[in-house]
């Protein structure tokens, strides 16, 4: 009730401000996806070898990520397209389709690599059989992606988006060197030497991801369409002040959760990990096991259980970015708000892509070196794509009078150099 009433004098002082229930749409979900089991495996890893001397990294990506999210938020509310919709309309048709495809194969590999960590923390919570989980969690999550209605699997979604705030739990019983951390997070440090720039490419790769591009666009494209009175930006301008307000006010607080969980991910494993010598990490799930005889029961469990929220968070965005980007590329019809009848090809991609997951953990396949190759075709797939972000955002043949404004487009362009600069140090220490 007091947020509502704080809502409404807001609204009566100024009837174009968005309230905050308003802020916590595609930003805040795409920043929470960010932090998925995967991506908790990289922040730990970095903490148990590095303690909090890496810190200052997760400080440098909140604004890159910040700034190219608001890129993509952008095209995706000025035009009423997802991204592959607009490349689609201005890019060569192969080269949409290589990209796509790629990213395809690296979110299934993410996917996969996904479910085996939920399957893991579970079984190590309650004991039994982690290829069972696996299928649960796998046929649930594209049953609910499916057969949901939109406006009740957005709420889904960001109810799940508390399940972060199991990291600050872990934080707070972990036994934090403060006045270590803040150094860190000031004053960059680090050695120059293979071990070192490869953990910072990996902390770049994971924050900075071409899934979460592609579903923001989307979703602020499905958003406008369900909101009855809304549409495309270029079509009603008089929309734009308080829409453009709404994306950045939502990207800024979305990205700015992932990262504070992030830090709280890898100062929780400094903290305890780092200090008793346990420096190799390759799963989230490995990193929960490790923490309790540590840390305690209750770190342990807290941790294990974010592990499962966080994923169950991450695998409708990752396989539903997946399907976005197919079906505009395609020229499907594509929506979650749309009936499964209404969009057959479209949730194909999704089933069949949590199907392909599910089945990677049938096999043989080690997921540690599995997400290795997610990351080298995510570093190849996300340069070229943000190149083609930012000449679409000045294009005003996309955006009409939206083209970007010059202090957002300097932002995206250096998101940009530093995500080059760190796909070619991947590459280099290969």
């Amino acid at each position: 009730m007091e947020t509502q009433r704080i809502d409404d004098k807001l609204k009566k002082d100024d009837p174009d401000r968005p309230g905050w229930r308003d802020v916590l749409g595609p930003g805040l979900i795409t920043g929470a996806s960010d932090d998925d089991p995967s991506g908790i495996a990289t922040y730990s890893q970095a903490g148990a070898q590095f303690g909090t001397q890496l810190s200052w990294t997760i400080v440098l990506s909140f604004p890159l990520l910040a700034a190219i999210q608001m890129v993509a938020a952008q095209i995706g509310r000025v035009t009423g397209a997802g991204l592959a919709g607009n490349m689609r309309r201005y890019y060569p048709r192969w080269l949409l389709d290589t990209l796509v495809g790629l990213l395809l194969v690296a979110n299934t590999i993410n996917l996969g690599a996904d479910l085996g960590a939920m399957a893991a923390a579970l079984k190590l919570l309650v004991g039994g059989p982690s290829l069972v989980y696996v299928a649960l969690f796998g046929i649930g999550s594209a049953v609910l992606e499916i057969w949901l209605s939109y406006a009740r699997y957005v709420l889904v979604l960001k109810w799940l988006t508390l399940s972060l705030l199991a990291y600050v739990a872990t934080v707070l019983v972990a036994g934090v060197d403060w006045g270590r951390l803040a150094h860190d997070l000031v004053i960059p440090s680090m050695g120059f030497d293979a071990q070192h720039f490869t953990v910072i490419v990996a902390l770049l790769g994971t924050t900075i991801s071409p899934y979460l591009f592609f579903w923001q666009a989307a979703e602020e494209a499905e958003d406008e369409k369900e909101t009855p009175g809304a549409r495309p930006l270029r079509e009603a301008p008089e929309q734009a002040p308080r829409e453009l307000r709404r994306i950045q006010l939502d990207t800024i607080v979305g990205m700015g959760a992932s990262h504070v969980i992030a830090l709280a991910i890898l100062v929780t494993s400094a903290a305890t990990l780092h200090v008793y010598g346990i420096t190799d990490i390759g799963t989230s799930a490995e990193a929960a096991e490790a923490l309790r005889p540590i840390a305690g029961e209750f770190a342990f469990a807290v941790f294990a259980l974010g592990i499962i929220g966080t994923g169950l968070l991450a695998l409708p965005v990752l396989a539903g970015s997946a399907a976005f980007a197919v079906g505009e590329a395609r020229g499907w019809r594509v929506g979650l708000s749309r009936k499964p009848r209404e969009a057959r090809a479209f949730y194909s991609v999704i089933a069949v892509s949590i199907l392909a997951g599910i089945i990677m953990n049938l096999t043989p396949i080690d997921p540690v070196r599995a997400l290795f190759w997610s990351a080298v075709i995510n570093g190849v797939v996300a340069v070229p794509i943000m190149v083609m972000m930012m000449v679409m955002g000045r294009n005003r043949d996309v955006m009409g009078q939206f083209t970007l404004s010059p202090r957002l487009n300097a932002m995206g362009w250096l998101a940009t150099a530093v995500m080059a600069a760190a796909s070619i140090g991947m590459f280099a220490t290969l």
